[in-house]
């Protein structure tokens, strides 16, 4: 049933919100503590890149069938049983993990449940929530996924100080069950849009990227995702970096409590964004915003050696750029897309950028080991590579341009 009211909209959005976050709380424990756990397994930079990496390597083989699966059945159920995904995977870190590989099995598994939770929780509001402000909360929803992401780094860095890293995962594993609950007993359940009378396959690559706006988005959040998902991997390091280069000075914020702030940022940079492409065009917009982002990079990874309030702001800058495409991309493939293939397409955009979103974290510690695995030159390189994904823009938006909504 569509949301009749604005308020009964409004409500469910934010019931939505809520449950991300909740379903969210480990997925930032592994990147605020990577720094203590690359000393603590003598793990190179390519290792710890992996280990961020490969969560979204468990994500993109299973977003094709959970997200795909939403076509046909209520959202709300496959996002409830994904969330055991999501507890046991970050349950498991803490109680198992002991080395890169059994690191690298339980962030699959847990990337796996966020793949049954973030698209498909998008689905189940635009299932229940049309007309002209449908945009607008797409934006809200996901903006919410920064709130989970800077919510988990908190948790993740105060308990490690206060009980070890272990005991980080093992807590932050609860959030999610809490995430069901809230989604199975609140949310009221809601029929799938009809399918065509032949039934689709839950995974349709082909015909989703004939569509060239369609394939024009997916590339463009396949870029995003790759300078995203790299910098959220390698911010609390790099900050920590920073500080260590300053070792007289007071710093009133630990590494992790500085990347949740930042993480902060890129709400209003998301949801203000998503408006101001409404207005000027979101071709134009994404290709603005993605070259400043690719500027940032390059500037904010050298930054580290010069004043730590100095690499925090240019890595807040570099990450706000980021973020003010994020919604603007979605939303715009929301649009184009008819309600009946919906979980199908959200399954092949997600595929993309979560796969790039893998690439990312494991591309920066590779290129961080090749120039010398610590000082200021590996840093800066390193992040530039995370620039390099801005190149997919003018391609993407060129493909967009024959179907441009606002």
């Amino acid at each position: 049933m569509i949301a009749s009211s604005s308020n009964s909209g409004l409500r469910i959005v934010v019931l939505l919100c809520v449950a991300e976050v909740l379903g969210m709380t480990g997925f930032s424990t592994y990147p605020a503590l990577l720094a203590p756990l690359r000393e603590a397994w003598g793990m190179s930079g390519t290792e710890a890149g992996l280990i961020g990496g490969v969560f979204f390597a468990g994500y993109m083989a299973a977003v094709p069938l959970l997200s795909g699966l939403t076509d046909r059945i209520d959202a709300r159920r496959g996002y409830a049983c994904s969330t055991l995904l999501s507890a046991g995977g970050t349950l498991g870190f803490g109680l198992a993990a002991e080395g890169v590989w059994s690191a690298c099995l339980f962030q699959a598994i847990a990337g796996a449940g966020l793949a049954g939770t973030y698209m498909p929780g998008l689905k189940a509001l635009t299932d229940r929530v049309d007309g002209p402000l449908q945009s607008r909360f797409i934006a809200f929803y996901t903006s919410s996924f920064g709130i989970g992401a800077s919510v988990s780094l908190l948790l993740g860095g105060w308990i490690e100080a206060r009980l070890g890293w272990e005991w980080a995962f093992i807590l932050c594993s609860g959030g999610p069950l809490l995430s069901a609950a809230l989604v199975l007993y609140a949310l009221a359940p809601v029929a799938p849009a009809p399918l065509p009378q032949a039934r689709r396959p839950l995974f349709e690559l082909r015909p989703v990227l004939a569509e060239r706006a369609t394939l024009g988005y997916v590339l463009g959040y396949a870029a995003h995702s790759w300078e995203l998902f790299g910098l959220r991997a390698w911010m609390v390091a790099f900050i920590a970096f920073a500080y260590a280069l300053s070792p007289d000075a007071t710093i009133p914020w630990a590494p992790a409590a500085a990347a949740a702030a930042i993480n902060l940022l890129g709400i209003p940079a998301s949801i203000f964004g998503n408006e101001i492409a409404g207005r000027i065009g979101r071709r134009r917009y994404i290709v603005a915003v993605m070259a400043a982002s690719a500027v940032l990079a390059c500037l904010a990874g050298f930054a580290g050696p010069l004043a730590w309030w100095l690499a925090l702001l240019l890595v807040a800058l570099h990450f706000i750029a980021v973020m003010a495409d994020s919604a603007a991309l979605t939303a715009g493939l929301v649009a184009t897309t008819p309600p009946m293939k919906r979980g199908a397409t959200l399954a092949v955009y997600s595929f993309f950028g979560f796969g790039a979103g893998f690439l990312g974290p494991l591309a920066f510690g590779l290129v961080f080991d090749l120039a010398g695995g610590e000082g200021a030159l590996a840093w800066g390189l390193a992040f530039a590579s995370l620039g390099v994904g801005c190149a997919c823009a003018p391609l993407a938006i060129w493909l967009t341009q024959r179907k441009e909504t606002t």
